[in-house]
C-alpha cells in the first residue's frame, strides 16, 4: 500500500530535522530538487541544491550553531498527489543567543517516486 502524500512529506521533514541536528549537510542533498529555490528568513535567495547544501555546511561549521527545527502544521497535497504544500513554524538555535523563530511554507514535489523540496520560504518573526 502506498504512503499517503501527507505522511510521506511529514516523514521526510522529520528526517531533514534529524540530519540538521546531526550537522550532516551532504546527506540533505537528496531532499532537494536540483533547481530548488529557497528564500531564507532575512529575504535572501539561495538557488539550487548544491548551494543550499553549501549554506547548511557553512552554518554547521559555526561552533555556536546548534540546530534548525521545522515543525509541520499542515500538509496539503494536490489532487494528483504529485505536489504538496507544507506549512509550519521554525526555530533556530545558536549557543549564547536567544532562539530565532518564524513561519515557513515548503513546496514538495514527487520526483522519481520520492518527495523532494521544490521551494521554501522562511519568514523570521521577532519574539
Amino acid at each position: 500500500m502506498a504512503t499517503a502524500p501527507e505522511d510521506a512529506v511529514r516523514a521526510r521533514r522529520r528526517l531533514t530535522n534529524k540530519l540538521i541536528a546531526a550537522h550532516e549537510a551532504a546527506r540533505l542533498k537528496p531532499f532537494f530538487a536540483p533547481d530548488v529555490k529557497l528564500i531564507v528568513g532575512d529575504g535572501g535567495l539561495i538557488l539550487g541544491a548544491d548551494q543550499v547544501v553549501e549554506a547548511f555546511a557553512g552554518q554547521f561549521a559555526d561552533p555556536a550553531f546548534v540546530t534548525y527545527l521545522r515543525e509541520t502544521e499542515t500538509v496539503e497535497p494536490d489532487a494528483a498527489g504529485e505536489r504538496a504544500a507544507e506549512t509550519g513554524r521554525w526555530t533556530a538555535d545558536w549557543k549564547g543567543s536567544p532562539p530565532m523563530r518564524g513561519r515557513y511554507l515548503a513546496v514538495w514535489r514527487k520526483m522519481t517516486g520520492q518527495w523532494v523540496i521544490e521551494s521554501e520560504l522562511y519568514v523570521t518573526l521577532t519574539a
